[in-house]
């Protein structure tokens, strides 16, 4: 039945898109941040304490809901995990953000471009190339397409709903306190290495996606020369292996916070432009076919073991 569910909840993020209101990972958010607001020092225990209280009573309550609806009817049960799980994905809202994008660069409209991009990266726009721009974009497709879609997609498959919540709401802390400011270098560690270990498999499985879906020989070059030199364990083959699929260069010096940081060169060919961002799209949309089919096959098969 999870691959019934999970091709149920892709069919809806398709359909319906992203919630316009009361999302849940917005309210996850509010929550969050309140806790972050009482309970913040600069101490790892402290990061650790609050990531609980922040992540497991939902989980818990995802847990025994689940518990509860295995015991209705198998369709009413079906209906509450694909729900759970199109709350969780954001396939389409990678193309909601990124093809904009791709839009202005096709017409020259480089301040679009640059307010498109800066709806989804968190590095200054304001003086950005038209390639810098396609890079930012495709750069954020390749890596969105593990963290809000085949990330989710496992953790769902493997532990059902309480893993797709564990997972997602993790990965939601790890956006909102991983980083290695003053701030959030202690507190926000707990945060950073759970969703790092929760990341570990469906990073590489997602990897090795672009890798079957795009030019594959490029891919795998790529991830086993360039991803130990990215600065996260998980985005490394996760964007060196979608840029080789892609054959377009990503990577090099981004601006932050007013300050050009270096980054170490990621894939080979051409340089990025709008119809890479479009291509990245296409790559993920394939990749996650390709996951519905192989966990269908799975299921099928398991079932015919079951009763053989």
């Amino acid at each position: 039945m999870a691959a019934a569910v999970a091709i149920a909840a892709v069919a809806l993020d398709a359909v319906l898109g992203e919630p316009r209101r009361a999302h849940p990972l917005v309210a996850f958010g509010r929550w969050a941040g309140w806790i972050e607001r009482h309970l913040h020092a600069g101490c790892r225990l402290r990061g650790l304490l609050a990531w609980s209280l922040a992540v497991l009573p939902w989980v818990g309550v995802a847990w025994a809901l689940d518990a509860f609806a295995r015991q209705l009817p198998t369709w009413l049960s079906a209906a509450y995990a694909a729900l759970v799980l199109y709350a969780a994905i954001g396939l389409r809202s990678l193309g909601d953000h990124a093809r904009p994008v791709a839009d202005a660069l096709d017409a020259g409209d480089l301040d679009a471009a640059r307010a498109a991009v800066g709806r989804i990266v968190s590095r200054d726009t304001g003086a950005l190339s038209s390639g810098q721009l396609a890079a930012a974009a495709t750069e954020s497709v390749l890596e969105n397409g593990c963290d809000a879609v085949f990330g989710a997609l496992f953790w769902f498959l493997l532990l059902g709903v309480p893993g797709v919540v564990l997972y997602r709401l993790a990965n939601t802390l790890d956006a909102m306190w991983g980083y290695r400011t003053p701030r959030f270098a202690r507190f926000g560690w707990a945060a950073a290495r759970i969703d790092d270990a929760l990341n570990l498999l469906p990073a590489r499985l997602t990897a090795a996606t672009y890798a079957l879906c795009g030019h594959t020989a490029s891919a795998w070059h790529c991830w086993r020369r360039q991803a130990g030199a990215w600065d996260s364990p998980n985005a490394g083959p996760v964007m060196a292996a979608g840029a080789g699929a892609l054959r377009t260069c990503l990577g090099g010096p981004a601006p932050y916070h007013g300050r050009w940081k270096a980054r170490p060169p990621l894939g080979e060919g051409q340089p990025p432009d709008a119809i890479a961002v479009r291509r990245a799209l296409v790559l993920v949309r394939n990749g996650v076919v390709v996951w519905l089919a192989v966990a269908s096959v799975a299921t099928f098969a398991l079932e015919a073991w079951r009763h053989a």
